[in-house]
């Protein structure tokens, strides 16, 4: 099929990827450059570097709200566009122009965890499993008919970072699943259902302090659905260390009290054990190499 495809940052690559296989992807559109890193350079999009790298014609629109706009993706006349993380609203004329509609792969089980941070917010909560939903497209915010599912389990061990390329290797599979339904006309869609639906919003910056009032699986799953970014982070004297990993671990105490010298802290029920931090400036590390070069003696209260 002739496909356009809609996707910005790393997520979008692995269907990107799976698609170009199989189908004619005649164009790209992607978030404008930004800029990013010390020097505050524009920096494209992860999907505009692929697109580039293989000769695909990229569009970066500010918005699709104009005319113009419209007609341009209209006039490439194809029968599909996949839209993977993209960033921008699609207005109705947008998602009537090609033949097949405008379809997406979302990053969480429908409806549940609509919209811009699904995998975080999945992990944050303590669900149990989390999964992509290949979903028609309509003008709402993640409302449109469902197509097809598959799921994963989030353990423990979970983080925002596995989690999200596990559901990008398995969009870009699914993906190809509902285009060949779609071909063939042999896939149904399905209305989401009212009930279970949450929202997930933006991560804000504000939430990444670590509580540790809260029980000890709460702080991991906080710890957890925050790494590797935006990273969450507790204060020790005027220095402030993100941590990337944990475990839960056995001990007692004052909430944020460090209660030996494995990097154990007292929770508001039970503990955890810090397994990978990251000071400012340097670059992750184990908890072990951590403790080589920075002092936090058994009985620290951290902030």
């Amino acid at each position: 099929m002739r496909l356009i495809f809609m996707g910005t940052p790393d997520f979008a690559v692995s269907a990107f990827e799976r698609l170009r296989e199989q189908h004619d992807v005649i164009a790209v559109y992607t978030q404008p450059p930004r800029p990013a890193g010390r020097g505050q350079q524009d920096r494209p999009s992860p999907v505009q570097l692929y697109a580039e790298k293989l000769g695909i014609p990229v569009h970066s629109p500010k918005s699709l709200k104009k005319d113009d706009a419209q007609a341009a993706f209209a006039a490439l006349e194809a029968d599909v566009a996949v839209v993977a993380a993209y960033g921008l609203i699609l207005p109705q004329a947008v998602l009537d122009a090609p033949r097949l509609g405008c379809i997406n792969i979302h990053a969480s089980l429908l409806p549940r965890w609509r919209g811009a941070a699904p995998i975080q917010r999945a992990i944050m909560a303590g669900d149990a499993v989390s999964g992509v939903t290949i979903m028609q497209m309509d003008a709402g915010l993640d409302t449109g008919a469902m197509l097809l599912k598959a799921e994963t389990p989030i353990t423990d061990s979970t983080t925002a970072g596995t989690l999200h390329d596990t559901l990008a290797a398995m969009g870009g599979a699914l993906i190809l699943d509902a285009l060949r339904g779609l071909e063939h006309g042999t896939l149904t869609p399905t209305p989401q259902p009212a009930a279970g639906m949450v929202i997930a919003p933006k991560i804000d910056k504000a939430e990444a302090h670590i509580d540790f009032n809260r029980p000890a699986r709460a702080v991991l799953r906080h710890i957890h659905g925050l790494s590797p970014f935006p990273g969450a982070w507790f204060a020790h004297g005027a220095e402030r260390i993100k941590v990337l990993g944990v475990e839960l671990a056995v001990g007692r105490g004052a909430p944020a009290t460090l209660l030996d010298d494995r990097l154990t802290i007292a929770c508001g029920e039970g503990a955890i054990r810090l397994l990978s931090v990251q000071r400012a400036g340097k670059a992750p590390m184990e908890a072990q190499v951590f403790l080589r070069g920075y002092s936090l003696p058994t009985g620290t209260v951290l902030a």
